[in-house]
């Protein structure tokens, strides 16, 4: 028997007397774990930094821009943005930061995307942390059971996803204004909304939820030549789905911090014309 192949103790899960007899954790001698750290790192940080942001409750609107973390802005204490994303759907009884109401419905859809999923699984949960490395739970009953049985519910989240996209995208219409107001404007912040929105349509679309949506259960794609090609248009999009998941998660902080940083008097937006 060579060596690293003895049979292991029945520890049960992957290390069970029906599993291949390796008793070493890994036979991999490359840096395995080197994708797994960086994934949770990235993970780590965006978290840190989009809950300091929702919680703040300030710095979010700097004419024509509104932050996408808290657009739209669905509270009576928002702060008023002339022919922006106001709407007073939640009372003065809403103390706390609007952006609580709004980020539930993004973030649930990041939380149970398919590609996420896979990311924090590895990065976090270890399970498992890499191809061929056995994770270290005992047992695996996979989306099964609850909380992970709720990950079903990233179909409805989508539909959500779609009607914050459509919002952003007025957001970003919004962005060809000055700071008074008059349309015809263009600044710095523009171009940064615009690789925001176009970053996140690609990867609300790239879902694979969308693509079930467009060619799912069609028998003959010769009879629906138009969804057919839109199921091609979203598969092209589903195999960079990895990413534009992580391009539009940069894309949204960045925006975020861009009007950060004009709200707070950093510097002022940079107009082209």
């Amino acid at each position: 028997m060579a060596t690293g192949t003895e049979p292991h103790p029945n520890s049960g899960g992957v290390r069970t007397g029906t599993r291949a007899a390796i008793s070493a954790p890994h036979l991999r001698t490359d840096r395995w774990w080197l994708a797994p750290a960086v994934t949770a790192a990235g993970l780590f940080a965006f978290v840190v930094y989009s809950t300091w942001r929702a919680f703040s409750n300030a710095h979010y609107y700097s004419a024509p821009y509104v932050s996408p973390f808290y657009s739209p802005c669905l509270a009576e204490n928002c702060k008023t943005m002339p022919s922006g994303p106001n709407a007073d759907v939640f009372g003065s009884w809403w103390a706390i930061s609007p952006a609580i109401i709004i980020l539930i419905f993004p973030l649930g859809f990041r939380l149970t995307c398919y590609y996420y999923r896979k990311a924090y699984y590895r990065s976090f949960w270890a399970s498992p942390p890499a191809c061929a490395v056995a994770e270290p739970h005992a047992k695996y009953t996979g989306e099964t059971r609850f909380p992970l049985i709720l990950q079903n519910v990233h179909r409805y989240f989508f539909y959500f996803a779609l009607l914050v996209a459509c919002v952003l995208t007025y957001d970003t219409v919004l962005s060809f204004r000055d700071t008074h107001e008059r349309w015809g404007h263009m600044g710095l912040g523009t171009l940064v909304f615009l690789v925001n929105i176009v970053l996140i349509w690609a990867y609300t679309l790239s879902c694979h939820s969308c693509r079930h949506i467009v060619g799912g259960k069609l028998k003959h794609f010769s009879k629906h030549p138009v969804r057919y090609k839109a199921w091609q248009f979203v598969g092209r999009l589903n195999a960079r789905h990895m990413l534009l998941a992580w391009a539009s998660l940069v894309s949204v902080a960045l925006a975020d911090f861009y009007v950060y940083l004009l709200a707070s008097g950093v510097f002022d937006d940079p107009r082209l014309f």
